[in-house]
């Protein structure tokens, strides 16, 4: 098994090691994060599901949408489709046809949103080396892929 040292300690395992630190940052990230919703008046469902169709573009084919919601935030379809069919009564997206897209509510949302996050982060993320933090994204993207990638056998196992 690979191991690596932190902060000068004992050499842990690498699974290990990221673990911690990754459940670290995600406990204060997401504190952080709860504050700035609620300041905004929104949920973290709504936001992670604003966040979704911001991938693709603002706009998709509700079906596709509600997939791609229901893999992303760990929702059964039937759970999904009642999750994106409360944002469209809500007035924060819009359906047209098949077409699930941002309302301007939703926007307007979104950008408060934006707003909150970077009044709080932009003074960390300003002391980051960018070479850094592209390593990191990078890094942690794979992880998820291949980590995500296991979830079928996991899932198969029960």
């Amino acid at each position: 098994m690979t191991e690596t040292r932190i902060e000068d300690g004992p050499a842990i395992p690498v699974g290990m090691a990221i673990g911690q630190v990754v459940g670290q940052a995600e406990t204060v990230l997401t504190k952080l994060l709860a504050g700035v919703l609620a300041e905004a008046g929104a949920t973290r469902e709504t936001y992670l599901a604003m966040q979704r169709l911001l991938v693709r573009g603002d706009e998709a084919n509700r079906d596709v949408y509600v997939r791609d919601l229901g893999d992303w935030l760990d929702l059964d379809l039937w759970s999904a489709g009642e999750l994106a069919d409360a944002l469209i009564a809500e007035g924060l997206f819009a359906l047209d046809g098949e077409t699930i897209r941002l309302a301007p509510r939703g926007a307007e949302l979104r950008e408060r949103i934006r707003r909150g996050i970077g009044d709080l982060m932009t003074p960390v993320w300003a002391q980051l080396e960018p070479a850094d933090v592209e390593t990191t994204v990078r890094t942690l993207r794979r992880v998820t892929t291949l980590a995500r990638d296991l979830r079928p056998a996991a899932d198969g196992a029960r």
